[in-house]
């Protein structure tokens, strides 16, 4: 074990300025989601030069490589996502996005790097390989519906149905070098909550021969707090938030209807599913009851992310193994999103972080203009994630 594991980390170092390289070059051209041609592109090119098998086109951008051990063991899945986010970068750093409008601030550039290079370091080291390692890069993971869901229907990953899935995601809040876990429900689910609300519009002198729907919204939005506040589960997080809300009326004008935008969000599939009926139910009963009506719409977005705990352990024991006991700890759970849990629902999976933090406490949060990585992160990235592949696949 210690031969191998010295062999790895022998390789990441050798390769380390190449890794950086693709880094660089995935975050000056990031793309949006389900277009990055550009991105598919270049991954397609590393992989098939490096002599990896590789299935293009997947819904139009996705790509799986897989590399087949000397060996007999397990089939082990790996996601990074392709896409980009549709900000204006505001860095300064040398390999600022070109692409004006569209910057990898969620640290997928990174993801895809780390990927291609635990790609190499492994297909260097197919001898130490039992099994089969799936090197799945997925288009539109930001973008509802995702991309999971077609990969996991196509006939390739059907043909190669993984006995376990792994994927890691940066966190600044965590210095890099370190890295968290957390077992069991670590992710939300997120549903996108619309409600028009109805009234009856008029001249707001003459509130009697209006029905207000302002007012009915308000009243709403107060119910629906309590619902989250009071009815929900103790022992299910659930947060109901609503950010946007739309009455196109005037100082004298009472609107025919108002529109309210939001978020519902949980970690248990029975309570989701139920909340979603409350929802409607509260909605419906406010708005009849104070003369008005509603419509409303329920945007089904991603699962919860639930880590198998056998699997989980195994992963956080050999990241301890790697970057050392001091350097790994035990994670919150968030109420944040990803469609990784599509994999989680239906394979034994692990959703982990990996620390893209600066020593000085300097702040760079994801999904910012500002979000600038830790570069060290790719010291140790694709070296853990080959450690941690061929010790899985092993029968």
């Amino acid at each position: 074990m210690k031969n191998l594991l010295d062999k790895i980390k022998s390789n990441a170092e050798e390769i380390g300025q190449a890794t950086k390289g693709f880094w660089h070059h995935l975050h000056s051209h990031p793309e949006l989601s389900f277009n990055e041609q550009q991105t598919s592109s270049f991954v397609i090119k590393i992989l098939k030069d490096n002599n990896i098998e590789v299935y293009e086109g997947i819904n139009g951008t996705s790509i799986i490589g897989i590399i087949k051990g000397k060996k007999q063991g397990k089939t082990i899945g790996v996601r990074a996502e392709l896409d980009a986010l549709p900000i204006i970068e505001n860095t300064n750093l040398d390999y600022e996005s070109k692409n004006k409008g569209v910057m990898h601030a969620c640290g997928h550039d990174i993801h895809i790097a780390s990927l291609l290079g635990a790609a190499i370091i492994i297909n260097r080291l197919k001898e130490h390989l039992s099994g089969k390692i799936l090197l799945i890069f997925e288009s539109g993971e930001e973008l509802l519906p995702g991309g999971a869901n077609k990969i996991i229907d196509s006939n390739i990953f059907q043909s190669n149905f993984p006995d376990a899935m792994l994927a890691f995601h940066v966190l600044p809040e965590l210095i890099a070098g370190k890295a968290g876990f957390r077992e069991g429900q670590y992710m939300a689910s997120g549903d996108e909550i619309h409600i028009t609300v109805k009234g009856k519009g008029g001249h707001a002198a003459v509130p009697d021969a209006t029905i207000n729907p302002i007012i009915i919204a308000s009243k709403l939005l107060l119910n629906l707090k309590d619902f989250i506040d009071n009815q929900s589960p103790s022992h299910i997080p659930s947060i109901l938030a609503f950010g946007k809300i739309t009455a196109n009326g005037a100082t004298n004008i009472i609107p025919n209807d108002v529109k309210i935008e939001g978020t519902f969000r949980t970690m248990d599939e029975d309570w989701r599913k139920e909340a979603h009926s409350l929802i409607e139910k509260i909605s419906k009963n406010t708005c009849l009851s104070l003369g008005g009506d509603c419509n409303i719409d329920i945007k089904k977005g991603y699962p919860s992310i639930y880590n198998n705990p056998e699997i989980c352990e195994k992963v956080k024991t050999l990241t301890k193994q790697f970057l050392g006991d001091s350097n790994v700890i035990d994670l919150d759970r968030r109420m944040t999103t990803d469609d990784f849990a599509y994999f989680s629902q239906i394979i034994p999976s692990v959703f982990f972080r990996l620390g893209v933090g600066f020593e000085n406490d300097e702040k760079h949060q994801l999904h910012s203009s500002t979000f600038i990585a830790n570069q060290k992160i790719l010291d140790y990235s694709s070296g853990l994630l080959s450690w941690i592949c061929l010790n899985l696949s092993k029968p």
